[in-house]
């Protein structure tokens, strides 16, 4: 694997803070993440952030094609020389910000989302995935560590991600990753997250009040349940008490406490409170 340092000085370019720019040098995470992918020559990847192009050459190797979404002209400028110098040809470089071209991009085949993603784009980003129409059938990501443990939270540490995130698929942490691993060294430590089974469903009406009971839940987790959800929902607290206990959910709990289930039954029952 090229040392990022050496090949960024050949180009005369250097990291830039704004865009997350944290450069993997270690190559037996880079092996980690396309194994966990469990690539083949049918697949279509996504990359977001490519940067140099380390973990896209890996990619290439194994899939179909690869579509890299890069926002930074310097690095588009980078990869297409590597590619060259390396002579893969099944990489297509998209220079434009990923939230930007999400909405745009409607594949007619399955695709699997592979990345060493820039970490302020992360729950914006898996969000922005796992509500589009046509979803991946895999999603491998480097994040932020405590990102990855939100993400895979159970009760009684849930949280707005981790519904969100647990609503379409299943998360799973692969293995946790040093600051060590990256250039330069960024403060946080990472983990490898695999998100799979992803649902194939588009929103209906039911998807959409059970994310806006599910926001009102959230709204001041410190707060008990019976609270924010009669606050945000504008429905008598007597009437939201009664709803929470023929549930099996008590009023005093927060919104950390309850199970993906616990949302799915109150969403299920809360047409009947409202009409």
């Amino acid at each position: 694997m090229s040392s990022p340092k050496e090949i960024l000085r050949k180009y005369r370019a250097f990291p830039i803070r704004r865009f997350g720019q944290n450069f993997l040098i270690d190559k037996g995470i880079l092996k980690k993440i396309i194994e966990v992918a469990e690539l083949s020559e049918k697949d279509i990847v996504l990359e977001i952030g490519p940067g140099i192009g380390n973990l896209t050459i890996e990619i290439a190797k194994k899939a179909k094609k690869v579509i890299a979404i890069e926002k930074d002209k310097r690095m588009v400028e980078i990869l297409g020389e590597r590619l060259k110098e390396e002579r893969v040809e099944n990489v297509e470089i998209v220079n434009e910000d990923v939230l930007k071209f999400l909405p745009s991009f409607k594949p007619k085949k399955d695709y699997k989302v592979v990345a060493n993603i820039p970490y302020y784009l992360t729950s914006r980003l898996i969000r922005n995935l796992l509500e589009a129409k046509r979803k991946p059938k895999l999603i491998v990501l480097m994040v932020q560590k405590e990102v990855a443990q939100r993400i895979c939270a159970k009760p009684p540490k849930m949280n707005l991600l981790a519904v969100s995130v647990q609503f379409y698929a299943k998360p799973e942490i692969i293995s946790f990753v040093s600051k060590k691993c990256f250039w330069p060294v960024p403060k946080v430590d990472s983990a490898i997250i695999k998100i799979s089974e992803i649902k194939e469903k588009e929103a209906t009406s039911n998807e959409k009040l059970f994310f806006k009971i599910v926001k009102a839940g959230f709204s001041q987790p410190r707060k008990q349940l019976i609270n924010n959800l009669s606050k945000k929902l504008k429905i008598d607290k007597n009437k939201v008490r009664k709803w929470l206990l023929e549930n099996g959910v008590l009023p005093e709990k927060r919104a950390q406490a309850l199970s993906l289930k616990d949302w799915e039954k109150l969403a299920k029952s809360l047409s009947n409170l409202i009409k």
